[in-house]
């Protein structure tokens, strides 16, 4: 992050880091550099860096230092999705022999990264439940290397104290990895609370539209920088002019869309607490939710994500998917319309079976920025 934002507030530098009025047209937006090569000024001689667009685009790097700034940090890096994101991380930092500590409820696809991808080439990896300090140092080896974690994590919404496993991470001479795609970066930053890196899926609350994929790496250290920035070019799963340009696009409306979000979300999961055919409902804004106070002390507010669990099991559960109307059945999350889901038959197909299986009657709620009113209207019609 630079000096210049260093000091601004989290609204100022999602509009204006990295997006300086174009030199040459004065214009506002970075624009769209749709290019592949660079005129060269001589023989290694390159105007601002630029050669080739896997390597770099003026686009891109727009919303990398973007991002950057955001997380508070001094490299971001910005890919073609989130678990693009993801195997470049593993493969710049990890080699056979090594373990990762992963949460005991990831995302479907990065539990698919890890035991169908990495664990092939020599990766070995443990589960734990990250919410617990205790339980993370016991799942360390001499060999670990990472400490993955979620918070909110996904589809169960559990908090982990990042400053609490930062702490067993530096203790073990391990790097700690935040994904912090359900927060998004201002509901929480980890790297103030010793993260080492953040991970994004930009798809969802960054360019929080549905109409972008993308991921991103931000961290605070310009050596670890420059060696994940490596791999990023040697590797090629770069985010296309494009789409870093809709994801900034996005990302200048972050601060009032989460507001929103986390309104909304709060409402939803009162009237999912009272409703007699909900049995549990998985909300870090409720008193009764054991992480509340851990989110309470490192969140902004609570986030858009609800899940919950209906009374008559899995079939009553995809009942009420398919009941809904105003909630649009669709897998992803985080756009400024409100998704439903059944995370076992959908997102977290991947994990059945595994250690990871999520409940059969669990459904997860994307809360979007609609009016409020009509979101309680519909979730009470379908769950009759």
């Amino acid at each position: 992050m630079s000096d210049q934002h260093a000091h601004q507030g989290f609204e100022t530098r999602a509009i204006h880091a990295g997006q300086e009025a174009d030199p040459l047209t004065g214009a506002v937006v970075p624009p769209i550099y749709q290019v592949s090569t660079y005129k060269q000024d001589g023989v290694g001689g390159l105007r601002g860096g630029y050669e080739y667009s896997r390597s770099a685009n003026p686009t891109r790097t727009a919303l990398e230092q973007n991002l950057a700034a955001l997380e508070g940090g001094r490299r971001g890096l910005a890919f073609a999705s989130g678990l693009a994101a993801e195997d470049c991380l593993l493969r710049a930092l990890l080699v056979p022999g090594d373990h990762v500590v992963i949460p005991n409820d990831a995302y479907g696809g990065t539990f698919r990264l890890f035991a169908k991808v990495a664990e092939r080439w020599g990766v070995r990896w443990s589960v734990a439940d990250t919410s617990d300090a205790a339980a993370v140092r016991a799942a360390l080896t001499p060999e670990t290397k990472i400490i993955w974690v979620e918070t909110p994590s996904n589809p169960l919404l559990g908090i982990t104290d990042i400053a609490a496993v930062a702490d067993a991470a530096r203790g073990a001479g391990a790097r700690l990895v935040v994904d912090n795609t359900f927060a998004s970066p201002y509901l929480q930053q980890p790297l103030a609370l010793g993260a080492d890196i953040v991970v994004h899926s930009t798809t969802k609350y960054v360019g929080g539209h549905s109409d972008v994929v993308g991921g991103a790496l931000v961290v605070g250290d310009d050596a670890l920088g420059d060696e994940l920035a490596f791999h990023q070019n040697a590797m090629g799963a770069v985010a296309g002019p494009f789409d870093a340009w809709l994801t900034l696009r996005g990302i200048k409306t972050l601060a009032v869309r989460m507001d929103r979000h986390s309104a909304n979300a709060a409402r939803v999961a009162e009237l999912l607490t009272a409703h007699p055919k909900v049995n549990r409902v998985y909300y870090p804004g409720l008193p009764g939710h054991p992480g509340h106070e851990t989110a309470a002390k490192q969140m902004r507010s609570f986030g858009g994500m609800v899940s919950f669990r209906v009374a008559g099991g899995e079939q009553a559960a995809v009942e009420v998917c398919d009941q809904a109307r105003l909630f649009t059945l669709g897998e992803s999350l985080g756009g400024v319309e409100s998704l439903i889901e059944h995370p076992g038959r959908m997102t977290h197909a991947s994990v059945a079976g595994s250690a990871l299986e999520v409940p059969a009657d669990l459904v997860r709620l994307s809360v979007g920025i609609e009016a409020v009113d009509d979101l309680l209207a519909d979730l009470a019609q379908a769950l009759g």
